[in-house]
């Protein structure tokens, strides 16, 4: 017989240990240390760097055969979602601003796989841009039948006053018209059994005074998923939104504070930040046929006592 590996030993789904106190990694215990990124951030220079599943995400061929759009896809959320849908059978193809050497990191577990990955460079604040993204996934994978729009921005600011107006703008283009612009062209695809997947926030549902334009948007993104949910139902294609409260990613260190990042994650219940592994299973749900009756929904696995909508 064949010597197990240690993939064969694990089951379905995220390997990690049941107790949300726990990290995978010691480094990641705790919030942070203090630490700056120039924007849009690398995932190499992260400290701690930040669990994508690469070790502990085993698929099941939940999404066999399907073709699936990820924005931001690159870092963050976006690679582990990307990790975990090859790994479930679905080629996947990642947009992405600027982040070459992350995309290519990225793509390389996609095809570690087995899986066809494609990387499309873009800006989501271009409808030009959106258009060429969804023109390109479909030409390149053979067609498109799960869409995440997870492109994100967002800029510290300690007095709302004081946000300036390009900032407001970039803000609002790139995590609400960006995910508006994507969503029409990928409908040009889409049939009867596809899936929209939304990356919304804590933020759209508490708020928080240091990001009130990003806040905005996110609420923004919980409201569209609604209203299109609505509207799309008739035609069977279901539209829901997860929204994570503190994720370490790239983001961070590259659009907060140092003083914040250095206590980011230690307001959660769990006293540190969300791993994007620990987001993808919720991604997985949400595009596979498990998740079949549920449309319009918000969920929210934030480590606190904000509850699913």
């Amino acid at each position: 017989m064949p010597e197990k590996t240690s993939m064969d030993t694990m089951h379905q789904g995220l390997n990690m240990s049941r107790n949300p106190r726990e990290a995978r990694d010691r480094s990641q215990q705790g919030p942070p240390p203090p630490q700056k990124q120039n924007w849009p951030g690398h995932e190499k220079d992260l400290n701690p760097p930040a669990d994508h599943g690469e070790m502990t995400y085993k698929g099941g061929g939940k999404l066999e055969g399907l073709k699936t759009l990820i924005t931001g896809g690159d870092s963050g959320i976006g690679r582990a979602v990307a990790i975990a849908f090859a790994r479930e059978g679905a080629d996947v193809a990642i947009a992405y601003y600027d982040e070459d050497d992350d995309a290519q990191e990225t793509l390389r577990w996609v095809n570690d796989a087995g899986q066809k990955g494609i990387g499309i460079a873009g800006d989501v604040q271009k409808h030009e841009d959106c258009a060429r993204i969804v023109d390109q996934t479909v030409r390149d994978l053979g067609g498109l039948n799960v869409l995440v729009n997870n492109a994100a921005y967002q800029r510290e600011a300690a007095n709302f006053v004081d946000i300036p107006p390009e900032q407001v703008e970039q803000t609002v283009r790139t995590n609400l018209i960006g995910y508006i612009w994507m969503a029409q062209n990928a409908l040009r695809y889409m049939k009867a059994g596809d899936t929209i997947i939304n990356t919304g926030s804590i933020t759209g549902l508490s708020g928080l005074p240091v990001l009130v334009d990003y806040s905005a948007t996110k609420g923004g993104i919980h409201i569209f998923t609604k209203a299109l949910a609505q509207e799309l139902s008739g035609k069977g294609i279901r539209v829901n939104c997860v929204a994570p409260g503190s994720v370490w990613t790239p983001l961070i260190p590259s659009t907060l504070s140092t003083d914040y990042v250095g206590q980011f994650g230690d307001s959660s219940l769990w006293k540190r930040p969300t791993q994007p592994a620990e987001l993808a299973p919720f991604y997985v749900f949400l595009a596979s046929a498990d998740s079949r009756y549920c449309t319009g929904e918000i969920m929210a696995p934030t480590g606190t006592q904000e509850t699913s909508r």
